[in-house]
């Protein structure tokens, strides 16, 4: 099956694959789908610029891209030395009990320190861009809408095209006339940062607003080929999935925490839960112990991006090595559910692939 957006990435099937792992990106792109690799957990330039260099090194000549963080609103900028001193020690307080609370032993003498996530700052988010136009990505998106118009031009100055993802039709007209050239169309099903409304009622009225000017990737509740069809059905060019890869070989190799196995695979679609915990913006998650003690009685409100990453990082260390699969703090979809088994990349894209094609050709037996 090709669509538009296969001419306009170079690809050969409609599947963008979005992940934090360069491992997972390249892969996709390798199986003939468009990886993209999240970049907010570089902290350091330097180390977005090692993992660049892997996907130049290891996607065969295929075309893949990178996806920042650069919310509307911008969020505090400070050092982060100065960050960590704006927050209040009732959170800290509230964070150390819970871990307590949950059995949650501290780390290991001689542990590194964890590092919060700065790539929600502006300033880390342009370092990001600057990283990523050294590099011949075809494609650069924003996982938190539109780019401001310097970063556009500048992407297009380099051949690259700028995606939006989107959460309302009001959201997708504003992209659209701030020049990007894809629009992803985000539903509340979907893992991570992600709005208020189903993909099945967004999905059409994203494509009805803009869809005769821009190409509109369907995402969010996305996993078997039979859901890519469905978006296809509903006037989407293609699907942006995200946690279909957190099963996969090539995710294991980032993250070695057999409790992230064990719950994800323990998971069903009911068991994630949209909340500003992880990053003091509404993002979806793996429902579980730890989710449940922010929403007790006595819990603090999250603090605004980035100082809720910053308040939690070293929390969510411990609540990874903790071995424990029901406290693990992981963004993560409701497709999560129709996860059951660990497969290399190449196998997902296959397994979607075929029966993307065996749905629509039985669709098309039905006129």
């Amino acid at each position: 099956m090709r669509t538009p957006v296969c001419d306009l990435l170079g690809i050969e099937q409609p599947i963008i694959g979005f992940s934090p792992s360069e491992q997972v990106a390249a892969a996709v792109s390798r199986a003939g789908g468009l990886g993209v690799l999240g970049c907010v957990r570089f902290n350091d330039p330097a180390e977005l610029d090692a993992a660049l260099d892997y996907m130049d090194a290891n996607t065969g000549g295929r075309p893949y891209g990178v996806d920042v963080v650069m919310p509307a609103r911008v969020p505090v900028e400070a050092a982060a030395s100065d960050l960590e001193a704006m927050i209040p020690q009732v959170h800290r307080d509230f964070v150390e009990r819970t871990l307590l609370a949950l059995g949650v032993p501290p780390l290991p003498d001689g542990a590194p320190d964890a590092d919060g996530v700065l790539g929600w700052l502006h300033s880390v988010a342009r370092k990001h861009v600057e990283v990523a136009l050294a590099h011949p990505a075809r494609l650069i998106a924003n996982a938190l809408g539109s780019p401001p118009p310097d970063v556009i031009a500048a992407a297009h100055e380099h051949g690259m095209l700028v995606a939006a993802l989107a959460g309302a039709p009001k959201h997708a007209q504003a992209q659209v006339a701030n020049g990007v050239d894809i629009v992803v169309a985000q539903g509340y099903e979907a893992g991570g940062h992600t709005g208020e409304i189903g993909s099945m009622v967004l999905i059409p009225e994203i494509v009805d607003a803009v869809g005769d000017r821009v190409p509109v990737l369907a995402a969010g509740g996305i996993g078997c080929g039979r859901q890519v069809a469905a978006a296809l059905a509903l006037g989407a060019a293609g699907a942006w999935m995200g946690s279909a890869w957190l099963l996969t070989r090539e995710y294991a190799q980032m993250t070695s925490a057999p409790a992230v196995q064990q719950a994800l695979l323990a998971a069903t679609s009911s068991d994630t839960v949209r909340s500003r915990i992880y990053s003091g913006k509404p993002a979806r998650l793996l429902k579980n112990r730890w989710t449940a003690a922010w929403e007790q009685p006595d819990a603090p409100e999250p603090l605004r991006m980035p100082l809720q990453n910053l308040l939690v990082a070293g929390a969510h260390q411990r609540l990874m090595r903790s071995g424990q699969p029901d406290v693990v703090p992981m963004p993560a979809g409701q497709v999560v559910g129709r996860i059951s088994e660990i497969r290399p990349v190449a196998a997902v894209i296959e397994s979607l692939v075929a029966e993307m094609d065996e749905t629509l050709r039985r669709l098309g037996g039905l006129g």
